[in-house]
């Protein structure tokens, strides 16, 4: 099974620099936020989440960054720009101000794992009307879905980014459907049995290996990430959980 997720083919230009831009809302009515991420050819990716937890606006604008973060680095970016229209965030990031609140310890701390494995990272404050785009969808996902377009992708995040449970890595030791392509494309090797051997060779021209992932090729369509039986359980399952789960 593939799992669709970029718009062009993974890795496309890493060493660039990509650019996000987030921010954060906390109302009465709810929390969400929205995130722009923006490619170094141009290409935007439009995201807007709605908590289903309270939250301030300073950590509304830490979950907006993180799961921006996590995107970029998901989509292949080395460099990124990180533009958020929120002082403390940015200050605490970069290391001027000092994050006294335990959940903000915590928020700062995610966002250097995050960046720690990136070439380069820079955030910037920027004024509210630079960043006006993020900041009127995410007072909009803090109350409703219903006037967002079909463009922007939607998530209802159930807990924290740093309250998260940690979950063991999905075994791949086991040898499913991709083994033999995956052992052709890097090694050359072939299924003994001559049937499957020739189904292998027809097959692999339409897969590529990047960073030690199978995708299945894409010329007009996103490339596609392939999964195994277990990945693709438990990706259904996390789909048809949600608030359209239905």
């Amino acid at each position: 099974m593939a799992d669709s997720g970029r718009q062009e083919q993974p890795g496309g230009a890493p060493d660039q620099q990509w650019t996000l831009y987030t921010d954060g809302a906390s109302r009465k009515e709810g929390s969400g936020a929205r995130l722009i991420l923006t490619s170094p050819t141009g290409e935007e990716v439009t995201y807007a989440l709605r908590f289903n937890f309270h939250t301030s606006n300073n950590e509304a604008e830490y979950e907006a960054m993180l799961a921006g973060l996590r995107l970029a680095v998901k989509m292949g970016a080395e460099r990124v720009v990180a533009l958020t229209d929120s002082r403390l965030s940015a200050n605490q990031v970069s290391g001027e101000f000092e994050a006294k609140d335990k959940r903000m310890e915590r928020y700062v701390k995610a966002v250097q794992q995050i960046t720690g494995a990136l070439k380069s990272f820079t955030i910037k404050q920027i004024s509210r009307g630079n960043n006006r785009r993020a900041h009127a969808l995410s007072k909009l996902v803090s109350t409703c879905f219903g006037h967002l377009s079909k463009e922007v992708l939607v998530e209802v995040l159930k807990e924290r980014c740093i309250d998260e449970r940690q979950v063991d890595s999905l075994s791949t030791a086991q040898p499913n459907w991709m083994t033999p392509i995956i052992d052709y494309l890097q090694h050359g090797i072939l299924p003994d049995d001559h049937g499957e051997a020739r189904k292998t060779r027809v097959r692999a021209p339409q897969y590529a290996m990047l960073k030690g992932t199978l995708y299945r090729k894409g010329y007009t369509t996103p490339w596609l990430k392939c999964i195994d039986d277990t990945a693709r359980k438990l990706a259904l399952k996390e789909a048809h959980a949600g608030s359209a789960g239905a």
